[in-house]
């Protein structure tokens, strides 16, 4: 590690550029591009220093595209280029990237003053819970003294550092003034609240003010908000800078008789509970899009709620004009279908176009029929329907560019309501980590707000019979959700208790649920392990998303027999093995 630098100009006024920007993992280059900009604009507004989030230089999260000599090489080599360039009196720069020393590598963040790399930091406590994998391609860091900046003493606890005591408390006692504290730090719903608390536990403890800077953008299913923030040595917020948006914003740290004062700053207000959740959903899906050079994005409309909100948050991403919705009726759509479809794609402004799927799905039985002569119809001929549409809207995303957005919910992504190579068809899915309830919910909020930044047109962009009539996949007559499935109140709650809180099902039946309707569901969620395999990517918003977060087995015969924890019963264990036959696939 480089030693800390000691600087002989000492100063009683700091200014610093809080960089809460974004990156794109791997196109190191046109990162560095990022800083040089950044740097500019804030050298015309008289910085001393500028901070970028955790990794910038290479992207977060790089996963183990960071094993790579040639990627650590590449992150190296552009540090010190930019180092170079510090020479000129300009600011100086406060970058992340991976280090390579003595056959270790490291998540490091950087100081770069005066033509070189002067000082480098390396992350000590690694999360490896949730998203993150960071032991398995990290290796600890020892625990840092700070580093001198203009005569500032400047600890840097990287991130995860600061969710314990011990790194700021070393740093604290070593002398330094002053924690920045740069992060990769994602979005779930009410992280923000927990940022701040623990950030505040810091500031309480070494009475040092603190500034937390986060890093903005989509990275695959993960949202980074940004929010960054500062907090003086008196616990009160002196700067709050947006979330879902990137922003160049200055500080102004003064030095009195009782330390450093941060000068108040931005205050921005930032959004909270569902308005949060949509940002985020619209954000991740504009970034997958832009970052994979996608001309825009294709994508069912049935006139159903699902997908309705998918369009209304495509259109919000990406503009109307490159949003491409299609409806492939069949012989079970209905009109309120055909017409809602219809009139929610001219409220939101987008192309629409109505492609009938008749001559395929009848084709595919006629095929069919002499192998299944005296069967009976059966979910096999409904799941006809929907593979033929997955079929028609590759076809039109291979043919002319745009991704194919999928549209299920997580309601449905858990318990299999949905056909592997059918719906399930797509690149990414804005509302995987939603549950259906939720889903009715930021319909209704669409209508009367929109995000700042938001592409989409204003007022109510879904018509309010899609919001209230029955949900239904319309695969077969008079066909409802609600044939197969609990009411989804009944079922959101379940699942949560299931996925979120993996609670026991004596517990989830102690909160008022009939014990077989949470042992089906148990079930059903089990048996859907294969599918959301092979499910496209999704925006995570809850504490705990299909893929990254919950890992289950696809090979699962465990039961909880609904019971107090008690010598297996075999009436109780699986009748036969979780077959295919017995998948649910509606």
């Amino acid at each position: 590690m480089i030693s800390m630098t000691l600087s002989p100009a000492r100063t009683d006024r700091l200014v610093l550029a809080l960089a809460q920007t974004r990156s794109i993992v791997g196109d190191i280059a046109g990162n560095a591009g990022g800083v040089r900009a950044v740097r500019a604009q804030a050298a015309a507004k008289g910085a001393d220093l500028v901070m970028f989030p955790e990794m910038n230089l290479g992207g977060y999260t790089p996963e183990d595209l960071v094993l790579k000599p040639a990627f650590q090489e590449a992150c190296r080599a552009a540090a010190e280029e930019l180092a170079r360039e510090t020479a000129d009196g300009g600011p100086a720069l406060l970058v992340g990237l991976p280090w390579a020393e003595d056959g270790q590598l490291y998540n490091a963040y950087a100081l770069l003053a005066g033509g070189r790399i002067e000082a480098v930091r390396f992350k000590v406590d690694l999360p490896n819970y949730g998203v993150f994998d960071e032991k398995r391609v990290f290796a600890r860091g020892p625990v840092p003294g700070p580093i001198v900046f203009k005569g500032v003493r400047i600890g840097i606890p990287i991130c995860e550092d600061i969710w314990g005591d011990e790194v700021c408390e070393c740093l604290a006692e070593t002398g330094a003034e002053i924690l920045l504290v740069p992060n990769g730090s994602p979005y779930w719903r009410a992280k923000n609240d927990e940022r701040v608390q623990i950030a505040l536990s810091r500031v309480i403890e070494n009475q040092l003010p603190l500034v937390y800077l986060n890093q903005v953008g989509g990275q695959d299913e993960l949202v980074f908000d940004g929010a960054s923030f500062v907090l003086n040595a008196d616990r009160a917020l002196a700067v709050q800078l947006p979330a879902f948006r990137e922003t160049v914003s200055l500080c102004t740290f003064e030095r009195g008789r009782d330390g450093w004062v941060c000068a108040p700053g931005e205050r921005a207000l930032l959004p909270e509970g569902d308005e949060a959740d949509y940002a985020a959903c619209v954000l991740g899906l504009r970034d997958y899009v832009e970052k994979n050079n996608f001309p825009g994005v294709v994508m069912g409309l049935s006139g159903g709620i699902d997908s309705a909100l998918c369009a209304a948050m495509a259109a919000d991403a990406l503009g109307p004009e490159r949003v491409h919705c299609i409806m492939l009726p069949f012989r079970y759509t209905s009109q309120d279908s055909l017409d809602d479809a219809k009139a929610c794609a001219e409220a939101l402004g987008v192309r629409y176009d109505h492609l009938p799927i008749a001559p395929a799905v009848e084709g595919m039985e006629q095929i069919l029929a002499p192998l299944f002569a005296e069967r009976v119809r059966d979910l096999t001929e409904e799941n006809l329907q929907s593979r033929v549409r997955g079929t028609l809207l590759m076809a039109v995303s291979n043919k002319f560019g745009p991704m194919l957005v999928t549209t299920g919910n997580k309601s449905e992504m858990s318990v299999g309501y949905a056909t592997i190579y059918g719906d399930m068809n797509g690149g990414f899915n804005p509302i995987k980590d939603l549950y259906k309830m939720q889903v009715f919910r930021l319909c209704s909020l669409r209508n009367r707000w929109k995000p700042e930044g938001a592409l989409g047109l204003d007022g109510v962009v879904i018509p309010q019979n899609i919001i209230t009539k029955p949900p239904s996949a319309e695969l077969r007559d008079n066909q409802k959700d609600e044939d197969s499935l609990p009411a989804y109140p009944v079922l959101d709650d379940i699942l949560e208790c299931l996925v979120e809180r993996e609670m026991r099902v004596s517990d989830i039946v102690a909160r008022g649920h009939d014990v077989d309707v949470v042992k089906k569901i148990e079930r059903l969620l089990y048996l859907a392990e294969y599918k959301r395999r092979q499910s496209a990517p999704g925006v995570k918003v809850t504490l705990k998303n299909f893929g990254r977060d919950r890992r289950y087995p696809i090979i699962n015969r465990f039961c909880d027999p609904g019971l107090p924890v008690r010598t297996p019963d075999a009436a109780l264990a699986p009748k036969k093995p979780l077959g295919t036959s017995e998948r649910f696939e509606e």
